[in-house]
């Protein structure tokens, strides 16, 4: 038994070639009416006369002459949008699910009554321009209230990409360093005997301006729109077929930015800040493994950003959702396993990433560094990072470090010595030592008990 189905596949142009199927029923792509139109498109071109994308200028000083972000197709989207992606990052699939088992109308419009920033972030010349913010939209916090009256006229869906609230921070190692007179109650910073800290924050999705991007790994934005298509097995088709839109919202994980101490502070050069750059690793941050550092200089960066906001200025962390070094937690594992299993030397220690991923780190600190720029730093006098990566990604962006601190050693786990030392030897920030590779071989993890 065969059947036929239309495959829509996009050659020099537009064609259609009948896909065979061997013992299967065609599927019903209309079965429930959810949609509500038989058609369905693809992709849109750049010289399809019925494409009028909403006008963008990135760079522009002016949110209402810039424009807002809009990826949507829904409403007047399919012809109006002038981004590529959708909104929430991964978190789009699961918008996705809720649309198909019919748990999220598709007309749902939301209202953002009260829901606007309780903190004002003013507006920063980093935010005009096309060099320093090219991974973020800066006006992403502002944009359902400054556009409203686009979205009204053109029927196009506009949504934050950025959200700001206030909240406590509760820790148990926080409680500990008040109990060691690390941390005093102020009631302003630290608000309690069990460590709480006031602190503001701010939900950031990614927003990319490809020829931005594409500036800042020193490729063309030809190279970057192909490699972005084909390495996601062409799951955006219009990153080659509408090469007037310039924005892609990816489908990556965000930051998150926490301040402790008067946010406004951040941006004043005559107040000191103490910064720590964290990309995320759950094993450690939330379950305490041993074998890296991530929690200990995590709960490090966090005092020091306390104690240096009761000093009178401002302190940050900023967490990147980044798991694995970007390579992800199922390859992050498989190397923990090739570790073990190889006797787990400071010496081997990026070789065996090397070995599953092919590279030994994907972070690629050059898009890090725009959060400071939306948030207005100029320069950071305490930088809690050892990492040579986030420190030449800051720098290179015209921002001054004025001192790097290393996470103290008594906070390092003995099994994680072989992250560290290993890190050391690659280019790390210390002010101890620096193994030769023969000492490394010398660095070796807990073994497997099994």
């Amino acid at each position: 038994m065969s059947t036929t189905i239309d495959k829509h596949l996009h050659d020099a142009k537009c064609t259609h070639k009948p896909l065979e199927l061997i013992n299967e029923k065609p599927i019903d792509y209309l079965a429930d009416g959810l949609f509500g139109y038989g058609k369905i498109q693809l992709t849109t071109y750049t010289e399809d006369p019925e494409v009028k994308p909403i006008p963008l200028a990135w760079g522009h000083s002016n949110p209402l002459s810039r424009g807002p972000i809009t990826p949507s197709r829904y409403g007047n989207g399919m012809y109006k949008h002038n981004a590529i992606g959708a909104h929430a990052g991964p978190y789009s699939i699961y918008h996705a699910l809720a649309v198909g088992s019919k748990q999220l109308k598709l007309n749902h419009k939301a209202d953002y009554t009260n829901a606007q920033p309780p903190v004002d972030f003013p507006q920063q010349p980093q935010w005009s321009g096309l060099e320093k913010i090219v991974a973020m939209d800066p006006f992403g916090h502002l944009a359902p209230w400054l556009f409203s009256d686009v979205s009204e006229k053109e029927g196009v869906e506009i949504r934050p990409t950025i959200s700001i609230t206030k909240a406590n921070l509760q820790l148990t190692e926080l409680k500990e360093e008040v109990a060691k007179g690390n941390l005093k109650v102020d009631g302003e910073v630290c608000v309690n005997s069990n460590g709480d800290l006031h602190i503001t924050k701010l939900a950031v999705d990614p927003v990319w301006y490809l020829p931005g991007v594409a500036k800042r790994f020193g490729i063309s934005e030809g190279t970057l729109r192909r490699a972005l298509f084909e390495d996601t097995n062409g799951m955006y088709p219009e990153l080659i077929t509408r090469p007037d839109i310039k924005v892609f919202l990816p489908p990556i994980g965000g930051l998150t930015v926490y301040i402790m101490g008067d946010p406004k502070f951040v941006s004043d050069p005559s107040k000191k800040l103490a910064l720590r750059v964290h990309d995320e690793c759950s094993g450690s941050d939330v379950f305490g493994s041993d074998i890296c550092t991530c929690r200990p200089y995590l709960i490090f960066g966090i005092v020091e950003a306390a104690k240096e906001a009761q000093n009178g200025g401002s302190g940050m962390v900023i967490y990147f959702r980044k798991e694995g070094r970007a390579l992800g937690e199922v390859t992050k594992y498989l190397v923990y396993n090739a570790r073990k299993r190889g006797g787990d030397t400071a010496a081997e220690y990026f070789h065996r990433t090397e070995c599953i991923a092919g590279v030994k780190d994907m972070r690629f600190q050059a898009l890090m560094p725009d959060i400071l720029h939306f948030l207005g730093v100029t320069k950071i006098d305490r930088m809690l990072s050892m990492s040579n990566m986030k420190y030449d990604a800051i720098v290179d962006q015209g921002i001054t470090i004025k001192e790097r601190v290393p996470i103290p050693d008594e906070m390092i786990p003995p099994d994680s010595r072989v992250e560290i030392d290993a890190k050391i030897a690659a280019g790390y920030f210390t002010t101890g030592k620096v193994m030769t590779q023969d000492e490394l071989k010398n660095i070796q993890g807990r073994t497997w008990e099994i």
